[in-house]
């Protein structure tokens, strides 16, 4: 039992590690022996649990993709939702994605960055929100006339660059950064009329 314990424990203690490598130094400046290292443990350690650094690359990937996937399908759309409903619940879902990129640095600058699969963890990311987004056009909570895969990709944009330059520098908080990009997407730029 004890064993097992150690197992997972190094197994973990080599994925953080990993994902702190590969973020700091990319893919091909990583060796096996500086994650390792960092992990605390010694080479023989890592091929224990990984055959490879394309392994443990491709599981960090993997798993953060898991992650994203989890945390978008959290977004809920319903029919006869009040405005203030749909705001709260847009804030709600910006905050919950903001949220899981801060709390997983090294691991969102891999996979949303750094890895060839960040193309297609954004595209599905784009997919879940445009289908959310033809939901609520059907419901009348939308307008008609947005197209909603631009839409969704303009979200994915934004989510993207704010991660970049306020989000992981540590220049703005997950909710911080939630409300204004919900004021944007949901009120837009334009002064109202008074």
């Amino acid at each position: 039992m004890r064993a097992g314990i150690r197992s997972r424990e190094s197994r973990r203690l080599l994925l953080e590690a990993g994902a702190e490598e590969f973020a700091q130094t990319g893919f091909y400046q990583t060796k096996v022996s500086s994650i390792a290292a960092r992990a605390g443990l010694t080479q023989p350690d890592f091929y224990i649990h990984f055959e490879s650094k394309e392994q443990i690359y491709e599981e960090l990937v993997e798993s953060f993709r898991a992650l994203v996937n989890e945390t978008t399908q959290s977004m809920k759309v319903e029919p006869d939702q009040s405005k203030a409903e749909i705001l709260n619940r847009g804030q709600v879902f910006l905050e919950a994605i903001f949220r899981m990129l801060s709390n997983n640095p090294a691991m969102t600058r891999v996979g949303f960055y750094q890895a060839a699969d960040s193309v297609r963890i954004k595209a599905e990311m784009a997919e879940h929100i445009k289908k959310h987004l033809q939901a609520a056009q059907r419901w009348g909570s939308c307008r008609e006339e947005l197209n909603p895969e631009l839409t969704a990709e303009c979200v994915i944009g934004l989510i993207e660059r704010l991660t970049l330059t306020q989000l992981l520098p540590g220049r703005e908080s997950p909710s911080v950064l939630a409300k204004q990009a919900r004021d944007l997407l949901y009120n837009g730029m334009l002064a109202s009329e008074g």
